[in-house]
Protein backbone atom coordinates (compact mmCIF):
# COMPACT_ATOMS: atom_id res chain seq x y z
CA UNK A 1 0.00 0.00 0.00
CA UNK A 2 1.75 3.65 -0.90
CA UNK A 3 1.75 5.97 1.73
CA UNK A 4 1.17 9.40 0.10
CA UNK A 5 -1.43 10.44 2.16
CA UNK A 6 1.18 11.02 4.58
CA UNK A 7 4.67 11.34 3.08
CA UNK A 8 6.18 12.27 6.49
CA UNK A 9 4.18 10.25 8.83
CA UNK A 10 5.66 9.00 11.95
CA UNK A 11 5.77 5.26 12.66
CA UNK A 12 2.60 4.89 14.61
CA UNK A 13 0.79 6.34 11.76
CA UNK A 14 2.58 5.13 9.09
CA UNK A 15 1.48 1.66 11.06
CA UNK A 16 -2.06 2.46 10.88
CA UNK A 17 -2.27 3.45 7.28
CA UNK A 18 -0.64 0.40 6.70
CA UNK A 19 -3.32 -2.01 8.66
CA UNK A 20 -6.07 -0.12 6.77
CA UNK A 21 -4.29 -0.52 3.11
CA UNK A 22 -3.64 -4.59 4.27
CA UNK A 23 -7.42 -4.59 5.21
CA UNK A 24 -9.08 -2.93 1.83
CA UNK A 25 -6.89 -5.02 -0.03
CA UNK A 26 -8.11 -8.14 1.34
CA UNK A 27 -11.62 -6.70 1.79
CA UNK A 28 -11.41 -5.90 -2.46
CA UNK A 29 -12.62 -2.23 -1.10
CA UNK A 30 -10.65 0.22 -4.02
CA UNK A 31 -8.73 2.94 -3.38
CA UNK A 32 -11.39 5.36 -3.28
CA UNK A 33 -12.06 3.87 -0.04
CA UNK A 34 -8.65 3.73 1.59
CA UNK A 35 -8.02 7.50 0.83
CA UNK A 36 -11.89 8.35 2.48
CA UNK A 37 -10.90 6.44 5.37
CA UNK A 38 -6.88 6.78 5.93
CA UNK A 39 -8.39 10.61 5.86
CA UNK A 40 -9.10 12.19 8.96
CA UNK A 41 -13.01 13.99 8.69
CA UNK A 42 -11.57 16.57 11.06
CA UNK A 43 -8.36 17.94 13.38
CA UNK A 44 -8.11 21.01 15.13
CA UNK A 45 -4.78 22.36 16.72
CA UNK A 46 -5.34 24.99 19.57
CA UNK A 47 -2.99 27.00 21.39
CA UNK A 48 -3.33 26.85 25.39
CA UNK A 49 -1.93 30.13 27.30
CA UNK A 50 -1.59 28.79 31.03
CA UNK A 51 -0.65 31.27 34.12
CA UNK A 52 1.00 29.32 36.00
CA UNK A 53 1.21 29.68 39.92
CA UNK A 54 3.86 31.24 40.08
CA UNK A 55 1.86 34.34 37.51
CA UNK A 56 4.16 33.23 34.37
CA UNK A 57 2.28 32.34 31.32
CA UNK A 58 3.16 29.56 29.75
CA UNK A 59 1.95 28.65 26.05
CA UNK A 60 0.67 25.08 25.06
CA UNK A 61 -0.27 22.67 22.36
CA UNK A 62 -3.29 20.46 22.09
CA UNK A 63 -4.75 18.80 19.64
CA UNK A 64 -8.69 16.94 18.74
CA UNK A 65 -8.95 14.60 15.93
CA UNK A 66 -11.94 13.20 14.54
CA UNK A 67 -11.33 10.31 12.21
CA UNK A 68 -14.69 8.91 11.30
CA UNK A 69 -18.12 10.01 11.77
CA UNK A 70 -19.94 7.84 9.72
CA UNK A 71 -21.08 5.17 12.33
CA UNK A 72 -22.07 7.72 14.98
CA UNK A 73 -20.58 10.34 16.81
CA UNK A 74 -16.48 10.31 17.59
CA UNK A 75 -15.39 8.58 20.76
CA UNK A 76 -11.89 8.69 22.26
CA UNK A 77 -9.70 9.44 25.12
CA UNK A 78 -7.58 12.69 25.93
CA UNK A 79 -4.47 12.12 27.29
CA UNK A 80 -1.60 14.99 28.84
CA UNK A 81 1.89 14.01 28.22
CA UNK A 82 5.38 15.52 27.01
CA UNK A 83 5.45 13.54 24.11
CA UNK A 84 1.85 13.84 22.79
CA UNK A 85 2.19 14.58 18.39
CA UNK A 86 -0.48 15.00 16.07
CA UNK A 87 0.23 12.43 13.89
CA UNK A 88 -0.01 10.08 17.56
CA UNK A 89 -3.43 11.47 17.74
CA UNK A 90 -3.84 10.33 14.22
CA UNK A 91 -3.49 7.25 14.58
CA UNK A 92 -4.84 6.93 18.34
CA UNK A 93 -8.35 8.20 16.30
CA UNK A 94 -8.26 5.74 13.50
CA UNK A 95 -7.78 3.16 15.81
CA UNK A 96 -10.65 3.90 18.08
CA UNK A 97 -12.57 3.99 14.36
CA UNK A 98 -12.08 0.39 14.28
CA UNK A 99 -12.70 -0.68 17.47
CA UNK A 100 -15.99 0.99 18.00
CA UNK A 101 -17.07 -0.72 14.83
CA UNK A 102 -15.26 -3.90 15.76
CA UNK A 103 -17.53 -4.61 19.68
CA UNK A 104 -20.62 -2.98 17.39
CA UNK A 105 -20.95 0.00 19.65
CA UNK A 106 -22.24 3.18 17.27
CA UNK A 107 -19.52 5.83 17.66
CA UNK A 108 -16.53 7.25 15.33
CA UNK A 109 -12.99 7.72 16.52
CA UNK A 110 -11.76 10.19 17.60
CA UNK A 111 -8.89 11.43 20.16
CA UNK A 112 -7.29 14.50 21.64
CA UNK A 113 -4.28 15.24 23.73
CA UNK A 114 -2.47 18.15 24.96
CA UNK A 115 1.89 18.31 25.15
CA UNK A 116 2.53 18.25 28.60
CA UNK A 117 3.80 16.26 31.88
CA UNK A 118 1.08 16.84 34.37
CA UNK A 119 3.25 15.82 37.14
CA UNK A 120 5.72 18.59 36.27
CA UNK A 121 2.20 21.05 37.24
CA UNK A 122 0.10 21.91 40.01
CA UNK A 123 -2.92 20.26 40.42
CA UNK A 124 -4.53 23.65 39.89
CA UNK A 125 -2.64 24.29 36.76
CA UNK A 126 -3.66 21.10 35.38
CA UNK A 127 -7.47 22.32 36.22
CA UNK A 128 -7.00 25.64 33.95
CA UNK A 129 -4.99 23.69 31.38
CA UNK A 130 -7.86 20.95 30.72
CA UNK A 131 -10.63 24.04 31.26
CA UNK A 132 -8.98 26.27 28.11
CA UNK A 133 -8.39 23.57 26.07
CA UNK A 134 -12.29 22.20 26.21
CA UNK A 135 -12.96 25.66 25.88
CA UNK A 136 -11.04 25.53 22.42
CA UNK A 137 -12.39 22.60 21.14
CA UNK A 138 -15.49 22.82 22.49
CA UNK A 139 -17.44 23.89 19.11
CA UNK A 140 -16.27 20.59 18.07
CA UNK A 141 -17.19 18.32 20.98
CA UNK A 142 -20.87 17.11 22.68
CA UNK A 143 -23.03 13.94 23.68
CA UNK A 144 -24.02 13.75 19.75
CA UNK A 145 -20.95 14.93 18.15
CA UNK A 146 -17.74 14.10 19.84
CA UNK A 147 -17.18 12.74 23.54
CA UNK A 148 -13.86 12.51 25.38
CA UNK A 149 -12.89 9.86 27.88
CA UNK A 150 -9.72 9.38 29.79
CA UNK A 151 -6.44 8.42 28.91
CA UNK A 152 -2.62 8.74 29.59
CA UNK A 153 -2.31 11.61 32.12
CA UNK A 154 -6.55 12.18 32.49
CA UNK A 155 -8.49 10.94 34.82
CA UNK A 156 -12.44 11.08 36.24
CA UNK A 157 -11.37 14.69 38.33
CA UNK A 158 -10.02 15.59 34.33
CA UNK A 159 -13.50 14.45 32.75
CA UNK A 160 -15.32 16.58 35.23
CA UNK A 161 -13.71 19.49 34.54
CA UNK A 162 -14.26 19.12 31.44
CA UNK A 163 -18.05 18.74 31.65
CA UNK A 164 -18.49 21.42 33.71
CA UNK A 165 -17.02 23.91 31.56
CA UNK A 166 -18.66 22.57 28.41
CA UNK A 167 -21.86 22.97 30.56
CA UNK A 168 -21.43 26.40 31.51
CA UNK A 169 -21.19 27.41 27.96
CA UNK A 170 -23.99 25.53 26.45
CA UNK A 171 -26.12 26.89 29.08
CA UNK A 172 -27.34 23.27 30.56
CA UNK A 173 -25.46 20.51 32.80
CA UNK A 174 -24.32 18.40 30.09
CA UNK A 175 -23.90 14.57 31.23
CA UNK A 176 -23.29 12.96 27.99
CA UNK A 177 -20.28 15.19 26.50
CA UNK A 178 -17.85 13.14 28.36
CA UNK A 179 -17.32 9.54 29.78
CA UNK A 180 -15.04 7.81 32.46
CA UNK A 181 -16.88 10.57 34.79
CA UNK A 182 -16.73 10.48 38.69
CA UNK A 183 -20.49 7.84 39.66
CA UNK A 184 -21.82 11.51 41.81
CA UNK A 185 -21.44 13.30 38.20
CA UNK A 186 -23.31 10.92 35.65
CA UNK A 187 -20.63 7.94 35.81
CA UNK A 188 -21.28 4.32 35.19
CA UNK A 189 -20.30 1.26 37.78
CA UNK A 190 -17.69 -0.94 36.47
CA UNK A 191 -16.19 2.06 34.21
CA UNK A 192 -12.90 2.07 35.78
CA UNK A 193 -11.71 -1.36 35.49
CA UNK A 194 -13.67 -1.82 32.03
CA UNK A 195 -10.73 -2.05 30.07
CA UNK A 196 -8.74 -4.46 32.33
CA UNK A 197 -12.36 -6.68 32.51
CA UNK A 198 -12.21 -6.49 28.88
CA UNK A 199 -8.38 -7.68 28.46
CA UNK A 200 -8.68 -10.12 30.87
CA UNK A 201 -11.74 -12.12 29.03
CA UNK A 202 -9.99 -11.86 25.85
CA UNK A 203 -6.75 -13.21 27.99
CA UNK A 204 -8.60 -16.11 29.14
CA UNK A 205 -10.47 -17.23 25.78
CA UNK A 206 -6.79 -16.45 23.66
CA UNK A 207 -4.75 -18.69 25.94
CA UNK A 208 -7.84 -21.39 25.46
CA UNK A 209 -7.57 -21.22 22.03
CA UNK A 210 -4.09 -22.26 22.34
CA UNK A 211 -4.59 -25.01 24.57
CA UNK A 212 -3.90 -23.19 27.82
CA UNK A 213 -5.86 -22.86 30.74
CA UNK A 214 -5.58 -19.75 32.77
CA UNK A 215 -5.63 -21.81 35.86
CA UNK A 216 -1.60 -22.05 36.52
CA UNK A 217 -0.97 -20.25 33.48
CA UNK A 218 2.29 -18.15 33.78
CA UNK A 219 1.36 -14.14 32.57
CA UNK A 220 3.70 -10.99 32.55
CA UNK A 221 2.18 -7.38 32.86
CA UNK A 222 3.65 -4.32 31.59
CA UNK A 223 2.27 -1.09 32.98
CA UNK A 224 1.00 -1.13 36.43
CA UNK A 225 -1.60 2.00 35.50
CA UNK A 226 -5.63 2.26 34.83
CA UNK A 227 -5.04 -0.85 32.68
CA UNK A 228 -2.23 -3.25 34.36
CA UNK A 229 -2.73 -3.03 37.96
CA UNK A 230 -6.77 -4.54 37.32
CA UNK A 231 -5.70 -6.93 34.23
CA UNK A 232 -3.13 -8.35 37.39
CA UNK A 233 -5.57 -8.48 39.70
CA UNK A 234 -8.20 -10.18 37.33
CA UNK A 235 -5.92 -12.62 36.15
CA UNK A 236 -4.65 -13.62 39.83
CA UNK A 237 -8.51 -14.10 40.71
CA UNK A 238 -9.16 -16.50 37.59
CA UNK A 239 -6.10 -18.63 38.87
CA UNK A 240 -3.29 -17.17 36.73
CA UNK A 241 0.08 -16.92 38.16
CA UNK A 242 1.51 -13.55 38.01
CA UNK A 243 4.92 -13.83 37.35
CA UNK A 244 6.13 -10.06 36.57
CA UNK A 245 5.22 -6.53 36.35
CA UNK A 246 6.78 -3.36 35.76
CA UNK A 247 6.10 0.53 35.70
CA UNK A 248 7.37 3.81 34.76
CA UNK A 249 10.09 2.88 37.62
CA UNK A 250 11.19 -0.58 36.67
CA UNK A 251 9.95 -4.52 36.66
CA UNK A 252 10.28 -6.95 39.27
CA UNK A 253 9.71 -10.55 39.11
CA UNK A 254 8.68 -14.18 40.89
CA UNK A 255 8.44 -17.34 39.07
CA UNK A 256 5.87 -19.00 41.74
CA UNK A 257 3.63 -15.78 41.58
CA UNK A 258 3.21 -12.55 42.70
CA UNK A 259 0.97 -11.46 45.56
CA UNK A 260 -1.12 -9.20 43.60
CA UNK A 261 -3.02 -7.78 46.33
CA UNK A 262 0.20 -7.06 48.85
CA UNK A 263 1.48 -5.57 45.61
CA UNK A 264 -0.88 -3.25 45.11
CA UNK A 265 -1.15 -2.20 48.91
CA UNK A 266 2.94 -1.59 48.32
CA UNK A 267 2.32 0.96 45.25
CA UNK A 268 -0.11 2.72 46.66
CA UNK A 269 1.86 3.62 49.70
CA UNK A 270 5.20 3.43 47.78
CA UNK A 271 4.09 4.93 44.31
CA UNK A 272 5.38 2.19 42.80
CA UNK A 273 6.47 -1.51 41.97
CA UNK A 274 9.93 -1.09 42.67
CA UNK A 275 10.91 -2.56 45.82
CA UNK A 276 8.66 -4.76 46.54
CA UNK A 277 9.56 -7.50 49.23
CA UNK A 278 8.14 -10.37 47.86
CA UNK A 279 10.10 -10.41 44.78
CA UNK A 280 13.08 -9.83 42.61
CA UNK A 281 13.76 -6.77 40.44
CA UNK A 282 14.84 -7.40 36.49
CA UNK A 283 17.66 -5.49 35.38
CA UNK A 284 15.96 -3.64 32.73
CA UNK A 285 12.36 -2.83 32.58
CA UNK A 286 11.67 -4.49 29.39
CA UNK A 287 13.18 -7.74 30.12
CA UNK A 288 9.38 -8.86 31.18
CA UNK A 289 8.79 -8.60 27.70
CA UNK A 290 11.32 -11.55 26.94
CA UNK A 291 9.96 -13.87 29.82
CA UNK A 292 9.05 -17.22 29.53
CA UNK A 293 5.78 -17.37 30.04
CA UNK A 294 2.30 -18.07 28.43
CA UNK A 295 0.67 -14.66 28.34
CA UNK A 296 2.04 -11.27 28.04
CA UNK A 297 0.27 -8.07 28.67
CA UNK A 298 1.71 -5.08 26.91
CA UNK A 299 -0.39 -2.48 29.12
CA UNK A 300 2.03 0.74 28.99
CA UNK A 301 2.96 2.64 25.75
CA UNK A 302 3.15 2.43 21.89
CA UNK A 303 5.93 0.53 20.05
CA UNK A 304 7.57 -1.42 22.79
CA UNK A 305 7.95 -4.80 20.98
CA UNK A 306 9.99 -3.41 17.72
CA UNK A 307 11.88 -5.52 15.37
CA UNK A 308 15.03 -5.58 17.93
CA UNK A 309 13.31 -7.41 20.59
CA UNK A 310 10.38 -9.71 18.63
CA UNK A 311 12.94 -12.47 18.19
CA UNK A 312 13.34 -12.54 22.17
CA UNK A 313 9.51 -12.99 23.35
CA UNK A 314 8.75 -16.08 24.56
CA UNK A 315 5.24 -15.84 25.37
CA UNK A 316 2.83 -18.13 23.25
CA UNK A 317 -0.26 -15.26 23.58
CA UNK A 318 0.54 -11.85 23.55
CA UNK A 319 -2.67 -9.58 24.85
CA UNK A 320 -2.33 -5.92 23.52
CA UNK A 321 -3.62 -4.12 26.71
CA UNK A 322 -2.09 -0.30 25.33
CA UNK A 323 -2.49 1.16 22.11
CA UNK A 324 0.01 0.57 19.53
CA UNK A 325 2.25 -1.79 21.58
CA UNK A 326 3.62 -3.79 18.61
CA UNK A 327 4.91 -2.13 15.98
CA UNK A 328 4.37 -3.76 12.22
CA UNK A 329 7.66 -5.43 11.99
CA UNK A 330 7.20 -7.13 15.01
CA UNK A 331 3.81 -8.15 14.06
CA UNK A 332 5.29 -10.00 11.40
CA UNK A 333 7.75 -11.68 13.27
CA UNK A 334 5.74 -12.83 15.90
CA UNK A 335 3.17 -14.33 13.10
CA UNK A 336 6.09 -16.15 11.58
CA UNK A 337 7.16 -17.79 15.33
CA UNK A 338 3.26 -18.47 15.87
CA UNK A 339 2.88 -16.23 18.79
CA UNK A 340 -0.99 -15.26 19.08
CA UNK A 341 -1.21 -11.83 19.40
CA UNK A 342 -4.58 -10.62 20.18
CA UNK A 343 -4.85 -6.74 19.02
CA UNK A 344 -5.30 -3.87 20.73
CA UNK A 345 -8.66 -2.96 18.75
CA UNK A 346 -10.11 -6.34 20.09
CA UNK A 347 -8.20 -6.46 23.34
CA UNK A 348 -8.65 -3.04 25.19
CA UNK A 349 -11.92 -2.51 23.60
CA UNK A 350 -13.68 -3.29 26.73
CA UNK A 351 -13.03 0.86 27.74
CA UNK A 352 -14.83 2.24 25.27
CA UNK A 353 -17.69 -0.62 25.73
CA UNK A 354 -18.66 0.40 29.22
CA UNK A 355 -17.77 4.13 27.99
CA UNK A 356 -20.80 3.50 25.87
CA UNK A 357 -22.76 2.08 28.70
CA UNK A 358 -22.38 5.10 30.51
CA UNK A 359 -23.24 7.86 27.73
CA UNK A 360 -26.43 5.66 27.09
CA UNK A 361 -26.90 5.90 30.79
CA UNK A 362 -26.38 9.15 31.00
CA UNK A 363 -28.63 9.92 28.13
CA UNK A 364 -31.39 8.55 29.92
CA UNK A 365 -30.99 9.67 32.93
CA UNK A 366 -31.29 5.67 34.50
CA UNK A 367 -28.24 3.74 36.06
CA UNK A 368 -27.35 0.11 35.85
CA UNK A 369 -25.97 -2.19 38.34
CA UNK A 370 -22.31 -3.49 37.83
CA UNK A 371 -23.12 -6.62 37.67
CA UNK A 372 -25.76 -5.77 34.57
CA UNK A 373 -22.53 -3.25 33.24
CA UNK A 374 -20.26 -6.29 33.53
CA UNK A 375 -22.30 -9.15 31.90
CA UNK A 376 -23.53 -7.12 28.82
CA UNK A 377 -18.92 -6.33 28.93
CA UNK A 378 -18.63 -10.11 28.76
CA UNK A 379 -21.26 -11.05 26.42
CA UNK A 380 -19.59 -7.90 23.95
CA UNK A 381 -15.72 -8.94 24.60
CA UNK A 382 -17.06 -12.41 23.85
CA UNK A 383 -19.03 -12.07 20.68
CA UNK A 384 -15.92 -9.78 19.36
CA UNK A 385 -13.95 -12.45 19.86
CA UNK A 386 -15.77 -15.32 18.18
CA UNK A 387 -15.92 -13.26 15.04
CA UNK A 388 -12.59 -12.62 14.86
CA UNK A 389 -11.10 -15.74 16.08
CA UNK A 390 -13.42 -17.19 12.89
CA UNK A 391 -12.44 -14.81 10.36
CA UNK A 392 -8.51 -15.29 10.79
CA UNK A 393 -9.76 -18.82 10.69
CA UNK A 394 -11.46 -19.11 7.68
CA UNK A 395 -9.15 -16.59 5.63
CA UNK A 396 -5.67 -17.76 7.57
CA UNK A 397 -4.72 -14.08 8.63
CA UNK A 398 -3.83 -13.06 12.17
CA UNK A 399 -6.08 -11.42 14.39
CA UNK A 400 -5.08 -8.15 13.47
CA UNK A 401 -5.89 -8.43 10.22
CA UNK A 402 -9.54 -9.96 10.68
CA UNK A 403 -10.15 -7.54 13.01
CA UNK A 404 -9.33 -4.77 11.38
CA UNK A 405 -11.03 -6.30 7.84
CA UNK A 406 -14.51 -6.45 10.15
CA UNK A 407 -14.12 -2.69 11.27
CA UNK A 408 -12.91 -1.77 8.10
CA UNK A 409 -15.79 -3.74 6.82
CA UNK A 410 -18.11 -2.32 8.49
CA UNK A 411 -17.04 0.93 8.66
CA UNK A 412 -17.17 0.77 4.52
CA UNK A 413 -20.28 -0.13 4.46
CA UNK A 414 -22.33 2.62 6.53
CA UNK A 415 -20.20 5.14 3.77
CA UNK A 416 -22.13 3.15 0.66
CA UNK A 417 -25.11 2.70 2.36
CA UNK A 418 -25.25 6.85 3.61
CA UNK A 419 -23.81 7.74 0.08
CA UNK A 420 -21.20 10.27 -1.02
CA UNK A 421 -22.64 13.83 -0.69
CA UNK A 422 -23.29 16.08 -2.58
Amino acid sequence: MTTDLAPQASPVLLDALEQLGDAVDLLGLGEGVRQSLAQPRREVTVSIPLRRDDGSVEVLTGHRVQHNLTRGPAKGGVRFAADVTLDEVRALAMWMTWKCALVDVPYGGGKGGVRFDPARYSRAEVERVTRRYTSEIAPLIGPDRDIPAPDLGTDEQVMAWMMDTFSAGAGHTALGVVTGKPLSLGGSLGRQTATSRGVTHVAIDALASRGIAVAGSRAAVQGFGKVGRYTARFLAEAGARVVAVSDEHGAIHDGAGLDVPALEAHVDTTGSVVGFARSEPLQHGDDLLTLPVDLLVPAAVEAVIHDGNAHQVLARVVVEGANGPTTRQADAVLADRDVLVVPDILANAGGVVVSYFEWVQANQAFWWTEAEVEGRLAARMSAAWRRTNEVATSRGVTLRSAATCLAVGAVADAHRLRGLYP
